[in-house]
Parts: C-alpha cells; sequence; structure tokens
C-alpha cells in the first residue's frame, strides 16, 4: 500500500463515518445482540467488560478450539449458540455485531466478512497483518456502512483525552520527539507441554491464509511470536502507544523506520525477537522511539510526549507534566489508576478501558457516529508497526513508498 492510496482512503472513511452513513442505528431501550469470534483469553476478558454494556447481550460464540468455546460459554447468554465456523455465525440473522478475538493475520478477512454481512464490528489491534490489507478494511467498513472500531483503548480513557487537549492547546510547547516504552520483565519464551488436544482445535480453520504447516501447540497457544499469526513485539504492542501519538498529534503514518532486534532469551522458540527498538521519522522534524524487551521492566509502559517547554508522560493509569528546568511552570498531574507510584505499569484498575471503548462502539452503533478508533486510524497504527518490522526484517531502514 503505498503513501497515496492509504491517505485516499483514510480521507473516505473520514468522511464517511462522520457524515453518519450507517445504515441502521439502534434505539437506547433496543437490545444488540453480538457474537464474539475468536475466544481467546483476550476475547474473553472483553466479554467480562461487554456484559456491563446496558442492553447488550452475547448471543453467538465462535472458535476454532473446543475448550475456548466452552469457556466463553460460562460468559455469554445461556442460549448462546456455538460454533467452530464464523460463516455459520456470520450468518445468524438475530446477531447485529461481532466482537473479533482472533489471530491477527484473521482480522481483517474476518472485519471484512462481518461488514459484508451487514455486521458493524469491534476487532483487536492490530487492524492489518500485512500493509497491503489496509485498503480492503476501511472499504468494507465505507461501502457497507458499518461501525467498526479498532480495540485501541487509549483512546477512550479520560486522562489521555485530556492529555490530547492539553498538547493540543500548546501545554507542553511544540512536540518535537515521543518516547514510547512496553518493557516487561517476564519469562514468556519457556517451552513445556500445554495439554492442547489437536483433535479439539480446527488446525485449517485457524492457519487461514497461512501457510499450511503441521499443527504446533506452542505456536497454537503463542502465535503473536511467529509470523504467520502475529508480528511480535512492534504490532502487539508498540500499536497500542503509537496509536496515541497519531491522535494526539494528527498524523497518519512515519516516513521512515529504523529498527534493532536481538533474540535475548527467544532465539529457536519464536520467530519474532524479544527485544526491539525502532525510530520513526514524521513529516515536521517530529521523531518517534519505540522500546521494548521482556529481560527487563524499566519504564513499563508508557508514552512521553517532548515538547519544547514541558514533557507529558502517560501510561494507562493516569498523566504527569515536567515543565523544561529553564522554564516557568509548576509540575501537574492528573491521576486515575489505583497505584500511581508505579509509573509505567501495563494494567491499572482504573480507568477501565476496555468498559469505556466497548461503551463508545455501542454508543455509535445506536446513534451512527464515528467510533472513538475506526478503521483507518487502526489502518494508520498497524502501519507503523509494520514498517518498523520490514525495518529489522531487512537491512535495517524501510522507506515508506510513494
Amino acid at each position: 500500500m503505498n503513501r497515496r492510496s492509504f491517505i485516499l482512503s483514510a480521507s473516505t472513511a473520514a468522511s464517511s463515518v462522520i457524515a453518519g452513513s450507517v445504515a441502521t442505528a439502534y434505539a437506547a431501550n433496543e437490545t444488540i445482540n453480538i457474537a464474539c469470534i475468536g475466544t481467546g483469553g483476550r476475547c474473553r476478558h472483553l466479554m467480562k467488560s461487554l456484559a456491563k454494556v446496558e442492553k447488550v447481550r452475547i448471543g453467538a460464540l465462535c472458535d476454532v478450539w473446543a475448550v475456548a468455546l466452552d469457556e466463553a460459554k460460562k460468559l455469554a447468554d445461556p442460549k448462546a449458540l456455538a460454533s467452530k465456523n464464523f460463516r455459520e455465525t456470520l450468518a445468524l440473522k438475530d446477531v447485529d455485531a461481532v466482537l473479533i478475538g482472533s489471530p491477527d493475520h484473521w482480522h481483517v478477512p474476518l472485519t471484512v466478512a462481518a461488514c459484508e454481512a451487514g455486521k458493524h464490528v469491534y476487532v483487536e489491534k492490530p487492524l492489518t497483518h500485512d500493509l497491503s490489507e489496509g485498503r480492503a478494511v476501511i472499504d468494507a467498513q465505507n461501502n457497507h456502512k458499518r461501525i467498526v472500531q479498532v480495540g485501541m483503548q487509549q483512546r477512550s480513557m479520560p486522562h489521555l483525552i485530556k492529555a490530547k487537549e492539553l498538547i493540543k492547546a500548546g501545554r507542553i510547547g511544540k512536540v518535537v520527539k515521543v518516547h514510547m516504552t512496553w518493557n516487561r520483565n517476564t519469562n514468556r519464551v519457556k517451552r513445556f507441554p500445554l495439554g492442547v488436544d489437536s483433535k479439539a482445535v480446527d488446525w485449517t480453520m485457524f492457519l487461514g491464509s497461512a501457510p499450511k504447516q503441521e499443527f504446533d501447540e506452542y505456536r497454537f497457544r503463542n502465535w503473536r511470536w511467529f509470523w504467520d499469526f502475529g508480528g511480535g513485539i512492534f504490532t502487539d504492542l508498540m500499536v497500542h502507544w503509537i496509536d496515541v501519538a497519531h491522535w494526539v498529534l494528527g498524523v497518519d503514518h512515519p516516513l521512515k523506520a529504523v529498527s534493532l532486534g536481538e533474540e535475548v532469551n527467544s532465539k529457536d522458540v519464536w520467530q519474532t525477537p524479544d527485544s526491539v527498538q525502532t525510530i520513526l521519522s514524521y513529516p515536521d522534524q517530529l521523531q518517534m522511539y519505540f522500546e521494548g524487551t521482556f529481560s527487563n521492566a524499566r519504564n513499563g509502559a508508557m508514552i512521553e510526549f517532548m515538547g519544547s517547554e514541558a514533557t507529558l508522560q502517560a501510561d494507562r493509569g493516569g498523566y504527569v507534566i515536567y515543565p523544561e528546568w529553564n522554564k516557568k511552570g509548576e509540575q501537574e498531574e492528573f491521576i486515575l489508576g489505583k497505584n500511581p507510584t508505579r509509573r509505567g505499569a501495563d494494567f491499572y484498575d482504573e480507568p477501565d478501558g476496555e468498559l469505556l471503548h466497548l461503551t463508545d462502539w455501542v454508543s455509535a452503533m445506536r446513534t451512527g457516529k464515528k467510533p472513538s478508533a475506526p478503521a483507518e486510524a487502526g489502518v494508520g497504527s498497524a502501519a507503523a508497526a509494520h514498517l518498523a518490522n520490514q525495518a529489522m526484517r531487512g537491512n535495517g531502514v524501510a522507506v515508506w513508498k510513494d
């Protein structure tokens, strides 16, 4: 996908949704029936939040693994229909929308199929598994007049909404750099028996467009770290913060990426590196830098907007503004998380980003208004991660092609 077609697609999507061209809106007292496709751990976490949204019923479930389906049944309507075939699920006439929690390589095919079936979509990030998929998913959203919400829930968090307003108002001056981290110190690599019965898995369906290969329970349960199904740390973790940066600063994709990746602990187990760094360049001399590892948790998961007057550091629990040493102003903070002393924690009890983001999606379905993270936003944020991966897997540098 080149820059010109990307911008055209994004512009078309934005104008289409803003214009209120959604085919169907739901009354406030009308129950919306939702099917969950890909009911693994992440999807079931979202289901717990979805159950808190008023006038929503989880009426159908779909997964290639019988165990995941059985676990999801505990969170759905007792009469929910279960299937291993997504086509059967999408054919259900009383299903209004779908929540997609599948591996990355299924995000676009499922989203496109759902839009074609007349369903609204909430789909986990990264929206795309490859740069070439962007146009198809944006067109599906627009041509079928569907509400598509990408699971980049930071856009629905109150403290980040406020941070965006402050930065746009010039509170920290001109932003010249953005620093992002997602560092953990956890053993995510070690192989051990997982006890997955291959007979309980529709492996052919799981593979989808991926190359044919023998069933591997480790790849099945750890798909994020294999190129056929995921994209490693850049697509799994960086996408969250790069999306915040794009959203706050009004940019859509980098011009160039310079990346490094190392196999500190993952050699001969993962295909993707377990320690990565990338520098992304944007118009107007703006640089963004991301680092991620599973071997050290320093700085945790956070984003810093570095401005000429101050730096705004944020994570999922709040933000702090640090004035430059030679500038006037006091340190300022807005903390919602219950553990504010640990800056950069992965997760907080507050705010409940998933609940807020799902509520925003349901509200968009009822009103026909644009959701906070439509398809064009998902395409742009994923594009930055794909460019970073291209650089890392190539000669260290990748340039956006016009």
